[in-house]
């Protein structure tokens, strides 16, 4: 969405002021620890744009409260698997001779959002170690959260979302639909400890040495958390409401993980 449509989209500037009473009113309080997904184009036309928004998060968190992001970088991957855009098999190893390793704090966000980005680059903000499916945190629980993330199984039961669960959070969705749910992939995992798994390929930095490594990760189907995300939003669990102009949900992790891994447990993929 363009930044005239988010204007035309709104009945005035969406402020700070604004949005601390909409989450508010969406239910969040302080000290809740948020998995937060967000479109700020959906929000409308917000003065200071990504900073008000996370400004707005922190203020109605308190000091006690701990916002975390998802902050992939899938260019990290195997260039033969690359489809959107693909680039030609002649590229592929010097693509992969010449990849950029994994840094938490130079490698960017990929398709998560101008919100998830500017996160990232937050004073305090700390990131998890996984080159491509890493994710950021700030707030007192942050370090605990992301302490652990294994290279083949970055949503499993070992994973930052399991501590989120552990820890009783919150998923907050500003304007995103249920595809984007990345809480959702720990109950894929739950579900089909054993599923199927695929091949992949990135680069890291092992005692300051560029390496390219193989890596074995279970496959996702975000196919399914539509029909499933259908079922959550009448459910007494969530919450709806409005975020700006975004229409958003709240919900508690870990009983929506139970009732997707009581949906999901034994079925196979087609």
């Amino acid at each position: 969405m363009t930044e005239a449509a988010a204007i035309a989209r709104s009945s005035g500037p969406v402020t700070q002021a604004r949005l601390v009473v909409d989450f508010q009113r969406l239910g969040i309080t302080p000290g809740m620890t948020l998995l937060v997904h967000a479109a700020l184009s959906r929000i409308g036309w917000v003065c200071g744009g990504a900073r008000t928004v996370i400004e707005s998060l922190i203020q109605t968190l308190g000091p006690e409260g701990t916002i975390v992001m998802p902050a992939q970088s899938s260019e990290l991957s195997d260039p033969s698997g690359w489809c959107d855009p693909p680039v030609p098999e002649s590229w592929w190893e010097t693509i992969r001779a010449t990849m950029p390793p994994y840094d938490p704090r130079l490698t960017p966000t990929r398709c998560v959002g101008q919100i998830a980005e500017i996160f990232r680059t937050w004073p305090g903000t700390q990131r998890s170690l996984h080159p491509q499916v890493s994710f950021c945190a700030l707030g007192p629980d942050a370090a605990n959260i992301l302490a652990h993330q294994p290279m083949d199984d970055p949503f499993g039961p070992q994973s930052p979302l399991a501590a989120l669960s552990d820890r009783g959070a919150q998923v907050l969705m500003i304007g995103t639909g249920w595809e984007t749910c990345t809480g959702l992939h720990l109950a894929e995992r739950l579900a089909q400890p054993d599923g199927p798994t695929f091949q992949d390929g990135t680069c890291i930095s092992v005692d300051g040495e560029r390496r390219w490594v193989r890596l074995c990760l279970p496959e996702t189907q975000p196919e399914r958390f539509v029909p499933f995300g259908a079922k959550l939003d009448g459910s007494d669990m969530l919450r709806h409401g409005h975020i700006g102009s975004a229409a958003s949900r709240l919900f508690p992790l870990t009983p929506a993980i139970q009732m997707a891994v009581d949906s999901w447990a034994g079925v196979t993929k087609p």
